[in-house]
């Protein structure tokens, strides 16, 4: 019996061709994606740096002017030949909005899908429980949008940049910190309810590094890493431009690298036995360690605090006050800052050898501190195999808000693509 030919889909593994609206729908998205990047562009412009045919290119153009997402932009003019007419994003055709959820305030921002911001506040936290947490969150969007003169059903997309990392396989916040109760199945629950099924969370220092690759220096480079160091500490890892996530999303989690020790950068506490007595609670930093991770209970403002008065620092001390105080000449303060940024080079080194980026951006309100990051390089220099260009974070405290309208705005424009007929 002769063999049986194989069939076309044998052949391609199952693949098929693409069909006409699939093509179509690729063209336009093609199309935006270039009037979005750098326009307001002609239609030869984009026939040009498309590589499409100037008839599809009409046949796009026209397709999204009827959906709503571009507009005509006015005419070239001042050039030799024929005036040619521009087209630019439509503003209107969605709104974003942006909210940073931290431990003393919540900020956020409403932009439309041309980048403009229509909308920016910021708002002290008062509630001490989820639920008002959340509510505060709730009244602060609210009032944004009432400014942008839009209403929260109107909102195309949604982010909220939170401490810790979504976990889908128990549907959570995990690894939230100094967030009381923020890992708790209700909190989750509560955004949702309050800002629905276009509700998108990520974490707060990725979102930092996505504001840094779309608006700050992270836009030299596609390999970079923003390093946090404030009240707490973390990273994000942009890789061949696109923000790494890793396989769980803890990525960046640098505040659980094993440095510096439960009782390091001068916590002044000994572990039980060392003290002799066995039957008392475990130090205060041991359980922050299990709780917010060794390098953050050691590193960050708080640790900073305990450094500086076991040096003996005395009164209302805070991390501001030390490096005040070092910038001062105060022996104490100069050793608590050295010792700080020795430490912030260690986990620094630590990237470098794993992932090799181009460059280290600080921030935070200690990563941007006057002359710590001239510190951390000479610390650096001293334990590294190569150095990377390090720089300090232009942007101010809107950034993990600016880092949340970032990713919204191209979520947003995913779901009107993907909702075109």
């Amino acid at each position: 019996m002769a063999a049986e030919l194989p069939t076309d889909a044998a052949l391609t593994g199952g693949l098929s061709a693409a069909r006409p609206p699939l093509i179509r729908a690729m063209n336009e998205q093609l199309l935006l994606e270039h009037i979005r990047a750098a326009g307001p562009y002609s239609r030869a412009d984009l026939a040009r740096v498309s590589g499409l045919s100037k008839p599809t290119v009409s046949l796009a153009l026209a397709n999204l002017e009827r959906a709503g997402l571009v507009r005509h932009a006015g005419q070239r003019t001042g050039v030799p030949g024929r005036s040619a007419l521009l087209y630019e994003v439509r503003p209107e055709a969605g709104f974003v909005l942006g909210l940073d959820i931290g431990l003393r305030y919540l900020r956020g921002a409403v932009a439309d899908l041309a980048g403009g911001i229509r909308a920016r506040l910021s708002l002290a936290v008062v509630a001490t429980s989820v639920n008002g947490r959340v509510a505060e969150l709730v009244r602060l969007a609210d009032d944004l949008c009432a400014r942008a003169g839009i209403t929260r059903a109107t909102v195309t997309q949604t982010v909220v940049g939170s401490p810790g990392v979504y976990d889908p396989q128990r549907n959570l916040m995990a690894l939230t910190g100094g967030l009381p109760g923020w890992d708790r199945p209700e909190a989750l629950a509560a955004l949702r309810e309050a800002f629905g099924r276009a509700l998108a969370i990520e974490n707060d220092v990725d979102a930092a590094a996505l504001a840094e690759r779309a608006l700050g220096v992270g836009r030299e480079t596609d390999n970079f890493a923003f390093v946090h160091v404030g009240t707490g500490i973390g990273m994000g890892l942009v890789l061949g431009g696109r923000l790494h996530r890793g396989v769980h999303g803890v990525a960046g989690e640098i505040a659980f690298m094993p440095l510096g020790g439960a009782n390091a950068s001068g916590t002044g506490q000994q572990a039980d036995g060392e003290r002799g007595d066995p039957g008392a609670d475990p130090p205060v930093d041991l359980v922050e360690a299990l709780r917010r991770g060794v390098l953050e209970t050691a590193a960050a403002a708080d640790g900073i605090v305990r450094a500086a008065r076991q040096a003996g620092m005395l009164g209302q001390v805070s991390a501001r006050s030390v490096f005040e105080a070092a910038a001062g000449g105060d022996p104490r303060a100069v050793e608590v800052v050295a010792a700080e940024a020795r430490l912030v080079a260690s986990a620094i080194c630590c990237v470098i050898t794993v992932v090799d980026p181009s460059l280290i951006v600080l921030g935070g309100g200690i990563g941007q501190a006057p002359g710590f990051a001239q510190a951390v390089t000479s610390a650096l220099a001293a334990m590294a195999p190569v150095l990377p260009e390090l720089k300090v974070s232009a942007l101010g405290t809107d950034v993990v808000v600016d880092g949340c309208l970032a990713e919204g705005t191209a979520l947003a424009w995913n779901q009107l693509i993907a909702a075109q007929p």
